[in-house]
């Protein structure tokens, strides 16, 4: 795409139907024209060539000396442009001993979106990449986890998505996993090494690519060096809280990862009593493209508690019949969202019927009566130090069994 022609979001209608109805910057040729020769013109024999794409890559390096071989991961974009600890032969095998599933199985697929090939990949690579994130062999299971999930951490959206992995069961303890004060931060082990096999997974394992070729958020998202990378704080749950995993249908005993990913994430400083007002502000006002998660500290899930709200699902149903619509995103103006599905309330508007006349006239930011009926994903963490939350648009993907891997 070139600075002329994109992009075409939050642009009018009209803007973008001149541009496909005007020539191609680049061939001068009227574009709806290409589009339609392309898909009728038979097609050539080079086209009709059945080639598989190769991806040669010796699976070891030549010897050489430590900086070397740093310099050559780095020059290859096979790290995260940080030092990575070599995957020796010796590593890895170290590695592999953290599960007891062959080097040559097949772990999953993977791509940066739906138009890019799907790679796949076995323990063994796996296993590379979570040497060079400096994850231990007991973090391997859940290493595993993550990549059978075939979930990439750099999704290939314009928008620049944040990735989060939240694990559950009994594997936070057993490997020493960070649910308390700086869950998100730079201060445990397992945390950052975990959420950094992810990245480097998605990278050289899952068709992940340079900026401009694979990767193409318009400023990167600063999160996907460890990919909000946390344990649930089970323990701290109030009594009738499920742990995430166990909403999903998984047993309490059972030890897996939960993968999610989203436009934006946000840290919430203060809480508000009064029937989670802040929360409900927050997703008032917050866009709703992909899914709506929080992940709250525990003190602020006792206040929701002795609000009434007894179980995590009658948070989310409160929030379902509570969060409305601001007036300028119910009326449409975001094409492609909420607009098209009110456009009959909005012809009604304009022909004087109520109560949506008057809704058309409220001024922009106020609130239209109508549940947005969001579905809101909870997850508790925090080290009780301040009743603050974090949320965003993140949508919820799939979970895997971590056990699976062992």
């Amino acid at each position: 795409c070139i600075r002329d022609s994109h992009p075409v979001a939050y642009r009018p209608a009209e803007e973008c139907r001149k541009k496909i109805l005007g020539n191609d910057p680049i061939t001068g040729k009227p574009l709806l024209q290409e589009i339609v020769q392309a898909l009728t013109e038979p097609l050539t024999a080079e086209d009709l060539k059945i080639e598989l794409i190769k991806r040669p890559r010796e699976r070891v390096l030549k010897l050489d000396t430590p900086d070397n071989l740093q310099r050559l991961f780095l020059e290859n974009g096979w790290t995260m442009n940080l030092p990575i600890i070599l995957p020796t032969e010796e590593r890895v095998a170290a590695m592999l001993k953290g599960t007891s599933h062959k080097p040559d199985e097949k772990v999953g697929e993977m791509q940066p979106s739906s138009p890019h090939e799907k790679w796949s990949y076995t323990v063994e690579k796996v296993a590379v990449n979570a040497v060079m994130a400096g994850a231990k062999p007991e973090y391997f299971p859940v290493i595993l986890a993550i990549a059978s999930t075939g979930a990439t951490s750099l999704f290939t959206s314009t928008n620049s998505f944040t990735a989060m992995v939240c694990v559950n069961g009994p594997i936070r303890n057993e490997i020493g996993m960070n649910s308390g004060i700086g869950a998100f931060g730079p201060f445990n082990q397992a945390n950052a090494s975990i959420g950094c096999a992810w990245t480097l997974i998605s990278k050289n394992l899952g068709n992940g690519g340079a900026p401009g070729q694979k990767y193409m958020g318009s400023q990167g998202q600063g999160h996907n060096y460890n990919n909000l990378c946390f344990a649930e704080r089970e323990e701290a749950l109030p009594s009738g809280w499920l742990p995430f995993h166990v909403q999903k249908g998984f047993k309490p005993e059972e030890s897996v990862v939960s993968v999610f990913d989203g436009w934006s994430w946000s840290n919430i400083g203060g809480f508000e009593l009064n029937k989670s007002n802040t929360i409900k502000r927050f997703f008032t006002y917050q866009t709703q493209c992909c899914g709506q998660t929080i992940v709250v500290d525990p003190l602020v899930a006792d206040l929701l508690y002795k609000e009434g709200f007894k179980t995590k699902e009658q948070l989310t149903q409160w929030l379902r019949e509570n969060v409305m619509f601001p007036q300028e995103e119910y009326w449409g103006q975001m094409p492609g969202f909420f607009g098209e599905i009110h456009s009959k309330e909005l012809e009604q508007a304009k022909a004087g019927v109520e109560p949506y006349a008057s809704w058309l006239k409220l001024p922009e930011g106020a609130v239209i009566p109508v549940p947005r009926k969001v579905n809101v994903n909870i997850m508790v963490a925090g080290g009780g130090t301040n009743p603050y939350w974090q949320g965003g648009t993140l949508r919820y993907i799939r979970s895997a069994s971590v056990d699976q891997w062992r």
